[in-house]
């Protein structure tokens, strides 16, 4: 007679039967039985890590461009602690994702063995749903709830933990149907109504997008709106994704630096919020402001998580008569550059190559200051971004969207000091054969923090100070690093060779890099 399901099959049965049909692994041994259990369910696709910050970038650009869930599997407290930093940006990004994190035996965790550890502290800093699968007989109902929970709007990171002897013992009950996920909530018309005299009421009025909103749908909507009553539109600095490119209204986003921030709100009498927060700094800096917006400004909330902005957004444009078609972006990209490599030339060479329907994950921080007005009037395209702040999602976002999406080309735009922290992603690219093509722009600097020494007040630092921005002592081979993970990699330091260099890895499958010798913000 065949063995009966046990827990870890059960569990894994229902993520597929839930829609959740991709699974990126860091796994330890009290998540053995759960591996043992993959063969099992061929449905589900495992995609191996080499650390957990991977892990969790990986779902992470999965479910930006899917708009459901990948699950993670991490080994512990510890493994979880290791996938953190990626899990606040996808807190930050609202994207929908399960983690599956293994826990000692139920009878074993008493004794304090080594790796345990206070993994509910841990996960209650990132997961907006939690719970501790006590038993092979609810594990399944409990794998379906947190599916459930990651998806209800505006999608959130659901940890279940599970013991081990929650895997291996039977599950009587065996998998459980997929639970069904809170619906939107529909935005009272009077509040679109204020909202709409608002606009009409001849006061200056800006209208803040994040999120959802920044669809290609939500933006067409928007900018109706906005090129109707005469408002300014803005997007936040960093969106979780953005669809961009010609035929699509040019919307600016909120400058990073606080002080040009400000200017772009001044005068501004009503502030609306379409999925998006109100601005403020990144940071405290002396004798700046912390609020961007102008005394006296009011902020108004139209659409916040539990809506559908795109809904929100066309009743707006209804109830303001907004019928006639957005100006749309002009179908333009820039001059193929040539000569010394720049921050001009560096944006140039992305925006004069990048492919139709491709998929841009933004981490080149300082190096890529130019790239969004390179690239606005190219192709359709998506945009990701760092959503928290926390540096070393670009290359594992890039893993999990080419994952997502295998019929589009992902570009990975990286700086050189943020692709230290996860460059084991390029393995699993190799691994996967995943269509990337990664640009290291290497300045060899944290140049941001150069920049931020001296706006914090901080302009005495002196030669130990800047040592710790350094990045050349010894010089970082990008080209080394790639090669002996089994990604095929080129270094350039001319803007002919870039362009000639994106031609080809554009144009080729599987994963590709380019290490671009770029000089530094303010050199």
């Amino acid at each position: 007679m065949p063995n009966p399901m046990n827990g870890a099959e059960a569990l894994i049965r229902t993520l597929a039967g839930s829609g959740v049909d991709v699974c990126f692994t860091n796994p330890g041994t009290s998540e053995m039985h759960f591996v043992a259990a993959l063969d099992q369910v061929p449905q589900m696709r495992a995609i191996l890590g080499l650390f957990e910050g991977v892990v969790t970038g990986a779902a992470d650009g999965y479910a930006r461009m899917t708009g459901r869930p990948a699950a993670t599997l991490l080994h512990l407290g510890p493994g979880l602690g290791n996938g953190l930093a990626n899990l606040h940006n996808a807190r930050r990004a609202h994207s929908p994702m399960v983690n599956i994190v293994g826990d000692h035996a139920t009878y074993h965790k008493q004794y304090d063995a080594p790796l345990e550890s206070d993994i509910d502290a841990i996960a209650s800093a990132v997961s907006g749903w939690y719970r501790r699968s006590m038993s092979p007989t609810t594990v399944a109902a409990d794998a379906a709830a947190a599916v459930a929970a990651s998806l209800s709007p505006p999608g959130r990171v659901a940890t279940l933990v599970l013991p081990a002897d929650t895997c291996w013992l039977p599950a009587p009950n065996g998998p459980a149907p997929a639970d069904t996920p809170l619906p939107t909530q529909p935005v009272d018309q009077a509040d679109i109504d204020t909202v709409a005299n608002l606009l009409r009421s001849g006061e200056q009025c800006t209208i803040l997008l994040g999120g959802r909103a920044l669809s290609a749908e939500g933006t067409l909507a928007a900018a109706r709106i906005a090129e109707s009553a005469g408002a300014n539109l803005l997007c936040e600095t960093f969106p979780a994704r953005q669809q961009r490119g010609g035929g699509l209204p040019d919307i600016s986003r909120v400058i990073y630096l606080a002080e040009f921030a400000q200017m772009q709100f001044e005068g501004t009498r009503h502030l609306i919020l379409v999925d998006a927060a109100e601005p403020v700094s990144f940071f405290a800096y002396p004798d700046k402001a912390s609020v961007l917006t102008p005394d006296g400004c009011e902020v108004h909330t139209l659409a916040a998580g539990p809506h559908d902005p795109e809904t929100v957004l066309e009743a707006l444009a209804s109830a303001l008569g907004a019928n006639d078609p957005a100006s749309p972006q002009p179908t333009t990209r820039p001059d193929r550059p040539i000569g010394a490599l720049d921050l001009n030339s560096f944006a140039a060479a992305i925006g004069a190559t990048l492919p139709d329907g491709a998929i841009v994950v933004d981490e080149a921080n300082t190096s890529g200051i130019s790239i969004p007005a390179a690239t606005v009037g190219g192709p359709r395209h998506d945009w990701l971004c760092l959503t928290g702040g926390a540096i070393g999602i670009g290359l594992p976002m890039a893993v999990g969207a080419a994952v997502a999406c295998p019929d589009r080309r992902v570009l990975s735009v990286e700086a050189d000091g943020s692709a230290m922290y996860t460059m084991q992603s390029l393995w699993t690219m190799a691994r996967e054969n995943l269509d990337i093509t990664v640009v290291i722009a290497n300045n060899g600097r944290y140049a941001v923090l150069d920049m931020e020494l001296d706006r914090v007040g901080a302009s005495a630092g002196g030669s130990t100070a800047r040592d710790m921005f350094d990045l050349k002592r010894p010089p970082l081979d990008f080209v080394s690093m790639a090669s002996g993970m089994g990604v095929e990699a080129v270094r350039v330091d001319t803007a002919d060779d870039l362009t000639a260099q994106l031609d080809r890895c554009n144009s080729e499958p599987g994963p590709r890099l380019i290490e671009a010798i770029v000089p530094a913000l303010g050199s």
